[in-house]
């Protein structure tokens, strides 16, 4: 190992330790479920909106490189698979997002909020 390397080391274990060593004390305040259940639900809908924007590109690009392969059967080959997999991507979100749904009632009534 170099000395640039064991030098980069050594800086950033010692950053890492200061920073443990250096931080002000966290105390734990009182657990209030319902903001930890909207935290969480704000969350899993960030990520099903990203999730789906996504999806909706990759089928917009699919679609594009479906109608400009021109009868070219690798690009009509590939086109056809982006679309599947961009499909198949959005029923694994869609079914996530369901899912996670109803844990979080199911949790809710089994603890109450």
């Amino acid at each position: 190992m170099s000395k640039r390397g064991i030098n980069f080391i050594m800086f950033a274990v010692t950053t890492v330790g200061l920073a443990a060593l250096l931080a002000p004390p966290a105390f734990a305040a009182s657990a209030n479920v319902s903001q930890v259940e909207n935290f969480i639900r704000s969350v899993i809908q960030v990520i099903a909106g990203l999730a789906g924007l996504i999806a909706t590109g990759f089928f917009v690009i699919g679609g594009f490189g479906y109608i400009t392969s021109s009868g070219n059967p690798e690009h009509l080959d590939r086109a056809k698979r982006t679309l599947l997999w961009s499909g198949i991507g959005l029923a694994i979100v869609i079914a996530a997002f369901v899912i996670s749904n109803i844990i979080v009632e199911l949790a809710t009534n089994a603890f109450g909020s």
